[in-house]
């Protein structure tokens, strides 16, 4: 007997109608200026040439409104190209790669754990269980004070790791961009849980004897996301400083924030966060539009912490023993939810074509007037950008996001592949995804980046850049010696 097939003839018209409509409605100016122009053409082809000349001398203009008129031009033009926004260009960027030395294979990690917490046999099997889930690999790295049986986080070990990841970025993105330190205007290091005095930035400044007139910013206590609110803070910066280069130093320093206590709240970040750091070049210098990448379209930042739940989803704290570290409330990823609702509702009218705004205001006003408990409309915005990267804070994130933007398992590749090799390098991670997108040579000129990052706070922030050239596969970076092993399979659950 025949099989009995499915019937795809529906979802086919489906699909060609909402193409056609797409078609049309990104396409509405087109179509109405089209029949327009070819009414005024076959008008002046039904005119005579004598009758085209009598309405050209019938219409008397003297040498007052020639001038009057040309002041108005140019008038107007001035004023629109002087409140005109000054042009944003990611030169270009380096991510830290971490030594091999400083590896922490799933063997090694439970091995330490067992002699770390050998008083509390429930505590290892738990970091077991997480880490089986966690979608990391055998790659990922951890600083050396972390390394020892027992953990030596001091001071000295959190700045000698400070030093080691930002002068290794900061030293490769000078290589790449040939940038010297007097020409740098602005500098901006973002770290959430190590603000040591001095500061990172007077570090970096001491380092390599920045000018004493340079505009300097250090960030901490953000999250996650203080990456992108860098990268905010920094085009501010650059609105109003004309002809000027900007450093933006995105890490989360380990050392002093490995936690060493049994509380199941505050170990989960153990499995999670690893080593890692990127050194990004911004500028509005007109000359380096050429050989910038990128050029930074929007920045949008979402604050949803109206309340205390929102405020203590992540956030360090002693536990009854008295030890540090940082805890990762049960609330988080609902209060992640409302955050990317209301960076979706900020993003959605600035990229989306007209025809998913369309849809998106239909769907609002029904929701508002006749059915409140409606399903809301989730924009496609596969057809606002070529590229995602979201941050890698855990296999959890990216399959909400993926899940709730309806995205395919290509455009969260560069995700799922960076948590797999690198872990969650925090603030830094968007950049690694970055270079993988970069690395598999799939960067085109013209191409659009969605950057979304999630924080404390909590926050969510979202980045777009257009590609301004097609970008040839890099021969260095972080990538370089595994990109031809990815993407690969990553098991629902790890046995170990």
């Amino acid at each position: 007997m025949p099989q009995n097939l499915p019937n795809f003839s529906h979802s086919v018209r489906l699909k060609y109608v909402k193409l056609g409509y797409q078609y049309l409605v990104n396409h509405i100016i087109t179509f109405l200026l089209i029949p327009i122009m070819a009414g005024i053409v076959i008008e002046v082809l039904r005119l005579g040439p004598e009758e085209i000349l009598g309405i050209v001398r019938s219409v008397h203009l003297d040498i007052v409104h020639v001038l009057c008129s040309s002041f108005l031009v140019i008038f107007i033009a001035t004023v629109y190209f002087m409140s005109k926004p000054r042009s944003i260009y990611l030169v270009d960027y380096a991510c830290y790669k971490p030594p091999v030395t400083c590896r922490v294979p799933f063997a090694t990690f439970m091995e330490h754990s067992r002699m770390n917490l050998k008083d509390s046999p429930k505590s290892v099997d738990f970091q077991m269980r997480i880490l089986e889930r966690s979608g990391l690999g055998e790659e990922t790295c951890l600083p050396p004070a972390i390394h020892y049986i027992p953990p030596n986080p001091t001071m000295e070990a959190a700045r000698g790791e400070a030093e080691l990841v930002i002068f290794s970025a900061i030293d490769a993105l000078m290589k790449k961009t040939g940038v010297k330190p007097k020409d740098i205007d602005i500098l901006i290091v973002n770290c959430s849980l190590f603000s040591p005095t001095p500061s990172l930035t007077a570090m970096v400044v001491n380092k390599y004897k920045l000018r004493s007139n340079i505009k300097s910013f250090n960030l901490s206590g953000m999250g996650c996301s203080a990456g992108l609110i860098s990268i905010d803070l920094a085009r501010d910066l650059l609105q109003v400083q004309p002809n000027s280069h900007a450093i933006v130093v995105s890490t989360e320093i380990i050392t002093p924030n490995y936690y060493q206590g049994q509380e199941r709240a505050m170990l989960l970040p153990n499995c999670l966060f690893r080593m890692g750091g990127a050194a990004i070049l911004l500028s509005n210098k007109r000359r380096d539009r050429n050989r910038a990448k990128y050029k930074l379209t929007h920045v949008v930042r979402t604050h949803k912490g109206a309340d205390d739940k929102a405020y203590k989803c992540v956030f360090e704290e002693e536990d009854a023993q008295g030890k540090v570290g940082i805890r990762l409330d049960k609330d988080l990823m609902f209060i992640a939810g409302e955050a990317l609702k209301s960076n979706i509702t900020t993003m959605g009218p600035l990229v989306l074509p007209a025809s998913e705004q369309l849809l998106f205001l239909f769907t609002l006003i029904r929701r508002k007037i006749f059915n409140p408990k409606g399903k809301p409309y989730i924009p496609d915005f596969k057809q606002a950008f070529e590229h995602f990267c979201i941050h890698a804070g855990g296999r959890a994130v990216i399959d909400e996001l993926q899940k709730n933007l309806q995205l395919s398992a290509e455009h969260v590749e560069a995700s799922r592949m960076t948590l797999h090799r690198f872990g969650n390098t925090s603030s830094s991670s968007l950049w690694y995804e970055l270079n993988y997108i970069e690395a598999k040579g799939r960067m085109k000129k013209g191409d659009r980046v969605w950057q979304i990052a999630f924080g404390s706070g909590f926050k969510c922030n979202s980045a777009v850049w257009k590609c301004n050239r097609t970008i040839k596969t890099p021969s260095d970076g972080p990538w370089q010696d595994c990109i031809d092993r990815y993407p690969v399979h990553i098991p629902e659950i790890v046995k170990l």
